[in-house]
């Protein structure tokens, strides 16, 4: 094919993307054809020239990654999947937005062949993006280049460089030197609202050259300057790099082109007929891909199944094996190998505390663990003792600094996940759960195995007072659905909590720790406590007596109740403690197991240094709550016990009154 040939064959194919995309949002009439009808040319030398892909083996490890991080500007990907070959049909395109469809509103993980993770909530894409490619350079240095040797790709708009989340990201990203990142920024200067000028006049590439980024700028609409960018970007080993893209947003459509209303709504049947004739499209044709463009865009798929397959006689080595036994991900099948730490009824530890002896105890058995905190490693010890921290250069470490940037490593850790192969740790005091809860919220929502370590769980943190006493974090963290949060009592159900949270390969798991010390608490014999927490609620401790009060608690509050449970059996007054580590669990199980934990009829009186809101529903009209329903305050500990009624004194009375 002569140059001028295969010139014009790629003016049709931006086109027919371009085309695609403003149809399927006016078919839907909802979407975003902005960044679509500007970015084109962009996505289109990425995708034809460098990005390395089979659509006949969508997930194939050494695959590089893109990230659209801009995600409102999904019917962009969804184009781009189908002209390639991927298993995305027309009809799916047809159907954009629409229930049950393969091609939401935003991209989604696990839904939609192809996308590689979750995003809307802008910036945090391009976090993912760098945890992806955190994930690719310690898997090169681990498993040598022939296994791993690719690229992260990202696309972000103004709405993600103007996000703090993506400031946090892109820092780290320049410290660790991820010279395999690449980030292409569509700078077309708009945003809802109108012209960036409002509010987002910095210069962009400055901050990034501070960040320790390489920057370098093209005409977005130039395919050769776009071409050699990306040349020059992947020659930079050293540095990620940021490419800005000058675009004008809506490109084509000759009356809203270059302006903020064709940001987030359908053109109309008019404009869209009046842009396709713009670009060189049939204005009566819709959802068309002419069979030379389907050709041309799917003639290197032999070539680049050829390249995979390439891959897998590699990956029959040792290295390969280990590595693709690391990526399915099958940690549960190892828990029977673990010794797992116990310590002697009585003497007290820290749940934090556990956590970094269960961290060690698994380290052997769990090779994708990989662990860090928001600077906080010497408060929360959810580091695995004995290992090293990856840095520029040196990445063997299960551990890393993630530095005093919640927010990011929330959603860096969702990159990994996604990546595959990793089931990441990160650890920071649960009050701060509120500053990573959009990561949170999108694990849960993609299902990836992330596990939150959060500590300083109540009001004994302190000292520190209030602005660091999570009396309302708790509640909260147990709205998020697919989310399991559990609070364990000692070292026996530290040790549960986390065998749980392993076997949760498709959904994340908090763990909510202590501070202060609590004591190892006696256990019926015979008892099998992960079965037992892996139920949400148990009977830690049964009546002597003729039951009256089931008292239910969790973490460091189980201990009130046990000794609150001596005191009143004393009296003839039987009392059942149970345990609830986990109250999504507990909800789980089937209806027999619940009425026999919580019988019927007999009063419930709950117990946890936290809002009683989850609690009411166990409480009914005849229990009650011991909760923490305002702020906290600045007090040694045991001060603060006696204050919020977290005193065995003060769960003797309540019981008290309950049975009368």
């Amino acid at each position: 094919m002569s140059t001028q040939n295969l010139s014009q064959i790629d003016d049709l194919a931006v086109a027919t993307v371009r085309g695609l995309a403003i149809d399927m949002i006016q078919k839907a009439n909802s979407g975003h054809p902005g960044l679509p009808l500007g970015i084109a040319d962009v996505a289109y030398v990425l995708w034809q020239q460098f990005l390395k892909f089979d659509p006949s083996a969508p997930n194939w490890p050494n695959r590089d990654r893109f990230v659209l991080s801009a995600g409102h500007g999904s019917s962009l990907l969804y184009a781009l999947l189908h002209v390639y070959g991927y298993d995305l049909p027309i009809e799916e395109l047809k159907n954009f937005r629409q229930l049950h469809s393969k091609t939401p509103g935003h991209p989604e993980y696990g839904h939609t062949v192809g996308v590689e993770i979750t995003t809307g909530p802008l910036g945090q894409g391009l976090c993912n993006a760098v945890g992806m490619a955190i994930a690719e350079e310690r898997g090169r240095q681990r498993f040598g280049k022939d296994l791993i040797d690719h690229y992260t790709y990202a696309i972000t708009g103004d709405g993600c460089l103007q996000e703090g989340v993506s400031a946090e990201a892109s820092s780290l990203a320049g410290h660790l030197g991820l010279g395999r990142l690449i980030v292409l920024y569509d700078s077309n200067h708009i945003t809802i609202d109108g012209r960036t000028e409002l509010t987002f006049t910095e210069d962009v590439g400055l901050r990034y050259q501070a960040y320790g980024w390489q920057v370098l700028r093209v005409d977005g609409h130039d395919r050769a300057q776009i071409a050699q960018a990306l040349l020059e970007a992947k020659a930079d080993n050293e540095r990620p790099s940021l490419i800005i893209c000058t675009t004008t947003i809506g490109k084509g459509s000759p009356k809203l082109a270059g302006s903020h209303k064709v940001h987030g709504a359908p053109l109309g049947p008019d404009e869209v007929a009046a842009t396709k004739r713009a670009i060189g499209l049939d204005a009566e044709q819709f959802f068309a891909v002419a069979p030379t463009v389907a050709e041309h865009l799917r003639s290197g798929n032999a070539q680049r199944q050829g390249a995979r397959q390439a891959w897998e006689k590699r990956a029959q080595s040792l290295e390969g094996q280990q590595l693709l036994t690391e990526l399915a991900g099958a940690t549960a099948a190892n828990l029977h190998q673990v010794t797992w730490p116990t310590q002697p009824v009585g003497p007290g530890m820290s749940t934090r505390k556990a956590g970094e002896a269960v961290l060690k105890a698994l380290a052997p058995h769990v090779p994708q663990l990989f662990c860090g905190s928001a600077d906080l490693g010497h408060s929360t010890f959810a580091v695995i003792p004995g290992e090293d921290y990856v840095q520029k250069g040196s990445w063997a470490g299960r551990n890393i600094h993630w530095g005093i940037r919640e927010h990011a490593m929330g959603a860096v850790a969702n990159g990994l996940a996604a990546w595959g192969g990793y089931i990441p740790v990160v650890s920071t005091f649960m009050v701060f759960h509120d500053y990573m809860r959009p990561a949170v919220r999108l694990a849960a929502l993609m299902g990836l195995p992330v596990i939150y370590a959060y500590t300083h769980d109540s009001i004994f943190v302190g000292e520190d007072g209030p602005t660091h006493q999570p009396v309302e974090t708790l509640a909260a963290m147990r709205t998020i659905p697919n989310l399991v949060t559990l609070r364990p009592a000692d070292l026996t159900e530290t040790c549960a909590a986390y065998a749980v949270a392993l076997q949760r390969t498709k959904a994340p798991t908090a763990l909510a720790l202590t501070r202060q010390n609590v004591p190892e608490l006696p256990r019926p014999a015979g008892m099998d406590a992960h079965a037992a927490v892996a139920r949400g609620g148990y009977v830690l401790s049964d009546a002597a007596a003729s039951l009256k009060v089931v008292l239910i608690a969790t973490g460091s509050e189980v201990h009130l109740a046990m000794a609150a449970q001596v005191e009143l059996e004393r009296t003839g007054c039987g009392v059942r403690v149970v345990s609830m580590p986990s109250i999504e669990l507990f909800d789980a199980q089937a209806a027999v197991y619940r009425r026999e934990v919580l019988p019927l009829g007999v009063p419930r009186l709950c117990i946890e240094a936290g809002s009683r809101l989850p609690w009411l529903r166990f409480s009914g009209e005849t229990g009650d709550v011991i909760s923490i329903d305002t702020f906290g305050a600045s007090a040694p500990d045991k001060v603060l016990a006696n204050v919020f009624g977290l005193t065995v004194d003060n769960v003797v009375a309540r019981a008290r009154r309950l049975v009368g």
